[in-house]
């Protein structure tokens, strides 16, 4: 008798790995093609002529070029790979029958507790995934330590890897209670009644992020050069910014990249300048920079993308409700899944949302490269007109990041949130011809 059982538990198994199998070389063999083509795709989106500013043999050597371009390529093609390999991931822990493993000890350990099962459950499933994409992980921060951009020691960066992995699981923890709580509550409607419980928790975690999560990873510290300070708080009076909130934040540590970004919302809203910035522009350029992040500001744009989130997310778990179910009852007697409101189905779930949510990409990115162009413009505005500053900022950018200002079309269209910087020094360009017939 037991000899039977065993037998029909190893035929499941077999079951499980010859459906899903093929699936998962489909999966590895596009992601692998793409990232191949990605990395040899020679085409440019820009064509500009060797003199040119937006000409990257303007301002870096041929030499320089070629590493950039290099390294560029080889970071854009390990995305495609690594997208690949974290869905194949998701698909083995469901064929592996690890999910429902991972199910049966929590309710063991919790019989009466959901939110106690979720958590065990959440920190299994955590850690497995985590430890499978580690390899690939590291070999990508090598390679920024092997061309220069990343100055993070071993230690340091396994640490930040254990943060990732502790804030990943209190923050995630709670969402997936919810949400399976209302899918077994609301079957047909869930992905209508989830959202609405994540609007409040996204409005939250934007609140939340730059006062207590940042901070876990970095020293931010108010604006030190109080000579820059004071021209970029008259920037922010001309801009009719009340109080510009403007910190410091020491990356230096890490990287040796450029960067400043807008985030926060209300109280919590400020602008960061990394100090490699700080230390490696003038100040005319970190004053561009700052025009353009005020323009974010200015222009609503944290409101706008907001928004699009939100309608985003209504539209994903909507598709995900169609596609979920079915597929759970495809595949789910296969994978030892018991329905859709088992909590095992969830790698199902966040392999649908992540598929969706990379077809809905090149939308987002567009909206997104449209913002980022009116706040270029809004910056050689509120600068009295200086192009010039912008473009030597983003000269430098390139430069100094490693950053390929002419990167193929295919590439802008799949992962680009901003234009090309070529494009971007271009479009400078022509602003400041439009001040001089001025």
């Amino acid at each position: 008798m037991e000899c039977g059982q065993e037998e029909r538990k190893g035929g499941e198994k077999m079951k499980r790995a010859y459906l899903t199998l093929p699936l998962c070389f489909l999966i590895l063999a596009a992601s692998l093609l793409t990232a191949h083509f990605v990395y040899n795709d020679t085409s440019v989106v820009t064509d500009v002529v060797k003199g040119e500013p937006a000409h990257p043999l303007s301002f870096m050597t041929e030499a320089e070029y070629e590493r950039t371009v290099n390294f560029s390529r080889t970071k854009e093609a390990l995305y495609f790979a690594d997208l690949g390999f974290e869905w194949v991931i998701l698909l083995f822990v469901l064929a592996a029958g690890l999910s429902g493993r991972f199910r049966d000890l929590a309710v063991k350990l919790f019989k009466r507790s959901s939110f106690g099962q979720v958590t065990i459950y959440t920190v299994l499933f955590q850690l497995v995934t985590t430890l499978l994409q580690l390899p690939l992980a590291w070999y990508r921060h090598m390679i920024d330590v092997n061309y220069g951009v990343s100055n993070m020691t071993p230690g340091a960066w396994f640490s930040e890897l254990f943060l990732d992995f502790g804030i990943s699981t209190l923050m995630t923890v709670p969402v997936i209670w919810i949400a399976f709580l209302i899918i077994k509550k609301s079957p047909g409607r869930w992905w209508l009644w989830l959202w609405t419980a994540t609007v409040p928790l996204l409005l939250f975690l934007i609140v939340l992020q730059p006062v207590f999560i940042d901070p876990l990873y970095n020293d931010f510290k108010p604006l030190q050069n109080e000579q820059l300070k004071a021209k970029i708080l008259d920037l922010a009076s001309k801009a009719d910014i009340p109080s510009a909130n403007v910190y410091e934040v020491d990356m230096s540590k890490k990287t040796n990249a450029l960067n400043a970004y807008v985030n926060g919302i209300g109280p919590s809203a400020r602008i960061v300048l990394w100090d490699t910035t700080l230390n490696k522009l003038s100040d005319e350029e970190i004053l561009f920079i700052m025009g353009h992040e005020m323009g974010h500001y200015v222009k609503h744009h944290m409101l706008w993308g907001l928004a699009g989130s939100l309608v985003l997310m209504l539209a994903l778990f909507y598709l995900t409700s169609r596609l979920y179910p079915l597929i759970v009852r495809w595949m789910g007697g296969v994978w030892g899944l018991k329905g859709e409101q088992d909590l095992a189905a969830l790698p199902v779930a966040l392999f649908v949302l992540s598929l969706l949510s990379f077809m809905a990409g090149p939308a987002e990115n567009y909206m997104q490269r449209l913002h980022e162009q009116v706040s270029d413009r809004y910056a050689v505005e509120i600068t009295n007109g200086d192009a010039q500053a912008g473009i030597t900022s983003f000269q430098k950018l390139s430069r100094l990041s490693l950053s390929d200002p002419n990167p193929s079309p295919l590439v802008k269209y799949l992962l680009y949130s901003h234009p090309t910087l070529s494009e971007r020094i271009r479009d400078l360009e022509q602003m400041a011809k439009e001040q001089k017939v001025k």
